[in-house]
């Protein structure tokens, strides 16, 4: 049997929004919907994996989201230096998930191809594609890599024993998900496959979207590795969240929750 692992939702940053912003085919009448911005991490006896690394505080105050948090410094919530991660997940290259990579001095960045492509690419002379970006996230990735640290995967393959990423497409070209085993079965956090369980239980992509095919498919494609089991499926952005899972310790609840 593969490893099992410990799965952690951390919660960063927040922001008032409208339903109308997040869905493709939204009623413009549609009231309130807040989002919630997460990092998550893995680990066991032998690793930590984390997936995604946030923005900065400077970011945020830019971009109008509420910062709650630094999402790498977070991890001493758990017990985890951030010098003690050994890979780094990037679902995609968007600035709510690819900052602060400085601040992880010994990990290795997993990365679709198709996402460095698209975000070093010609659809990012449109705002309509490349204001979701920051381009200093952007350089930094490209120094990663020019560093030796990004590994990069065309499609599905196997970060470590127990940790799988999966083509999402949709979103971006390249945005990838993340399976990880657990001692309730495989767990997949789908990032932003689906933003909300509103929009994968509904198949209604969140309004920022690439190829709405893909999208599609990509709801599809997680519902089939969580074994048809929305219960271990993660969104990437519900604040349902927190209050499906439980905090690790009481002091945590709304910053924390235990995925596993």
């Amino acid at each position: 049997m593969s490893a099992e692992y410990e799965v952690f939702a951390i919660r960063y940053a927040t922001r008032d929004g409208r339903r109308d912003h997040m869905f493709v085919d939204a009623d413009p009448h549609d009231g309130p919907m807040p989002m919630d911005y997460f990092v998550w991490v893995a680990r066991n006896a032998e690793r930590v994996v984390a997936i995604d690394s946030g923005f900065s505080r400077e970011v945020a105050e830019r971009r109008g989201r509420t910062f709650l948090r630094c999402p790498a410094e977070s991890l001493r919530l758990l017990g985890i230096e951030p010098a003690a991660v050994s890979d780094v997940i990037l679902t995609h290259l968007h600035n709510d998930h690819a900052g602060n990579l400085e601040k992880y001095p010994k990990a290795r960045f997993h990365l679709q191809e198709r996402e460095m492509a698209f975000a070093t690419g010609k659809y990012m002379r449109f705002a309509c594609c490349g204001r979701a970006y920051e381009l200093d996230q952007v350089l930094e990735a490209v120094r990663m890599n020019y560093a030796g640290r990004v590994e990069f995967h065309a499609g599905e393959d196997e970060i470590a024993d127990g940790i799988t990423v999966h083509p999402g497409g949709g979103h971006t070209p390249g945005l990838q998900f993340v399976r990880v085993r657990t001692r309730r079965g495989w767990l997949v956090l789908a990032s932003d496959a689906s933003h909300y369980y509103e929009n994968i239980e509904t198949m209604r992509p969140f309004r920022l979207v690439f190829d709405v095919g893909a999208a599609l498919d990509s709801f599809r494609a997680v519902r089939r590795l969580a074994g048809g089991d929305m219960g271990r499926v993660i969104p990437g952005h519900d604040p349902e969240v927190m209050r499906r899972y439980p905090a690790p310790r009481p002091e945590l609840e709304g910053i924390v929750a235990r995925l596993d």
